[in-house]
């Protein structure tokens, strides 16, 4: 009898595993697929190729997909395959990391070139340039990747190098286990959340200020500010990932024996549903790239109902 539970608790285990994973990568691949639309619309649309506005944009959509790819993975290997090589684990981790943080620091890029527009409009054309852009890109990935890598330089001091030839559970709560991982993750979140949020709010500011001006461009200028603020929103929309880890420890606490019943909708309004309002909000909202987007689409369905009639 003791065997018979034991083997259904077993499979009790390995369906609700399957279960999870499969909400997870279904999500992913939704949210990827809507995501790859705005990639497809911009890479055939060559009139966004030399507009340092759009090229941001579609970093932010594609580091986007990179890291709900990136998080799936995690969380199915981590149902999945428990036990990991370390070295493979935190080259995933690394990865997550910075398209983390690449997203606040995009968005920080995005409303600067707003404020740089409105503000001066002459040297417009002379500050944001496509090559500059790309630069711009780079930089946000050196800077971004700086908390992964602190992390595992981190790592390597503390714990002895025989720890990189056993297999772990890949999640950043298992294997960055020490105060200092913990007091550097608060440290490094909170400076990063800080410069970007003092970026917007000077960028809005200084937008409002032109706008009052009777020499500016009041149409372009308040459309500018609408830019910011949905920066802003969109800001606090990727910071819901900060609360992950505590939704899922005040679960644990009042919900010991039914906590798992809060780990999907948890992970997906705080870490997947973001990753696509962002993109999605932005593209829609703007009229030239989703005049594009529509054309495109069209003519796509054009061309297969003329095909399905000559058929």
């Amino acid at each position: 009898m003791n065997s018979t539970m034991l083997q259904y608790s077993a499979q009790d285990r390995y369906m609700e595993a399957f279960v999870r994973n499969f909400i997870f990568v279904l999500f992913g691949t939704i949210i990827n697929s809507i995501n790859g639309v705005f990639v497809f619309t911009f890479f055939r649309s060559s009139v966004f190729y030399s507009d340092p506005r759009y090229i941001l944009y579609i970093h932010l959509v594609i580091n986007d997909m990179l890291m709900v790819f990136f998080t799936v993975t995690l969380s199915v290997i981590a149902n999945a395959w428990p036990k990991i090589p370390l070295p493979f684990c935190v080259l995933l981790l690394l990865i997550v990391s910075a398209t983390h943080k690449n997203t606040p620091l995009t968005l920080a890029g995005m409303a600067v070139e707003r404020y740089i527009a409105i503000c001066k409009p002459l040297h417009h054309h002379q500050i944001c340039t496509v090559h500059r852009t790309y630069i711009l890109i780079s930089l946000i990935w050196g800077v971004g990747v700086i908390p992964g890598l602190t992390d595992l330089i981190v790592l390597v001091i503390v714990r002895p190098l025989s720890i990189f030839t056993i297999g772990t559970l890949c999640t950043s709560a298992t294997v960055y286990t020490t105060p200092y991982h913990e007091d550097l993750n608060k440290v490094m979140n909170g400076l990063y959340s800080s410069v970007v949020w003092l970026i917007l709010v000077f960028t809005y500011c200084q937008v409002l200020i032109a706008a009052r001006r009777a020499s500016a461009d009041k149409s372009s200028a308040k459309k500018a500010q609408r830019t910011i603020l949905l920066h802003g929103a969109q800001l606090l929309l990727c910071m819901l990932s900060y609360i992950t880890a505590v939704i899922d420890k005040i679960a644990a606490q009042l919900l010991l024996d039914d906590r798992k019943i809060v780990i999907i909708p948890n992970y997906f309004i705080t870490n997947l549903l973001p990753r696509l309002l962002t993109p999605l909000i932005y593209g829609v909202r703007d009229k030239l790239f989703y005049n594009h987007m529509k054309r495109l689409f069209a003519c796509k369905l054009l061309i297969v109902k003329v095909n399905s009639t000559q058929q």
